[in-house]
């Protein structure tokens, strides 16, 4: 046996029917919706991070077929296990990690796949590099490409560079999905964490046109007059 199939006959044992038709519902899987056609097993992440642990000897490839799995958990290890390698993997385990990543970004399908895992290698590996290829995924027409770009932004922000996460969200602002709209206010807040002045020189400059569950996103945290003044566009 396979270790794919060894894995996947373990989650297929722990599957749970009932939590599964409840994470098809949250996760939006119905005709039309964001994760239209995806499938659960019903196995919580805890589970799979642990299993993330003990298989975490698996090769690159191996990893790659487990993420071209029909079942959402079974992408959700896939991801799990590449961030496990390449947080202890060498310059070259990390660059071909990061190849497979963008090259299997179609797998990648929802938003919780994008949050585990962009920051911890398009973030990682793009740290001390050219950033274009961030720009040029916030340009696609699939929308997980372009939360990948936001959400990557993630590993600059935790080491007190904001100016890409800045750029991004200025150049996503217009865009027509929600989970953008989400991603960008959750990076701005972010932001305003550890630099609140760059955080809200960037809102004054910006609120006004920001769609309104980005705005509400950023200023989650400000204490309620301030917060009431943003969204009655009087600051």
């Amino acid at each position: 046996m396979t270790v794919v199939a060894e894995i996947q006959k373990k989650l297929a044992k722990l599957a749970d029917p009932r939590r599964a038709i409840a994470s098809q519902r949250f996760f939006k899987t119905g005709p039309g919706e964001y994760g239209e056609g995806d499938i659960f097993r019903g196995i919580r992440v805890p589970v799979l991070r642990r299993l993330s642990r003990e298989y975490q000897a698996i090769t690159l490839p191996e990893a790659e077929q487990l993420l071209r799995s029909s079942f959402h958990e079974d992408r959700l290890l896939a991801l799990l296990l590449w961030v496990r390698l390449y947080s202890r993997g060498d310059r070259l385990m990390r660059r071909k990690i990061y190849s497979l990543y963008l090259k299997n970004a179609r797998f990648i399908n929802n938003w919780d796949l994008v949050d585990s895992s962009a920051e911890h290698v398009v973030g990682a590996f793009l740290w001390d590099k050219d950033r274009e290829r961030l720009y040029q995924l916030a340009k696609s027409k699939n929308l997980w490409e372009r939360r990948i770009a936001i959400i990557a932004t993630f590993h600059f922000i935790k080491r007190g560079e904001f100016d890409e996460t800045l750029k991004l969200a200025q150049k996503l602002l217009s865009d027509g999905e929600d989970l953008i709209h989400k991603a960008v206010g959750w990076m701005l807040r972010e932001v305003g964490k550890r630099d609140q002045e760059t955080q809200e020189r960037f809102l004054k400059e910006n609120y006004r046109q920001m769609p309104r569950v980005t705005l509400r996103y950023a200023i989650e945290r400000f204490p309620n007059e301030k917060r009431q003044l943003y969204l009655k566009g009087q600051v």
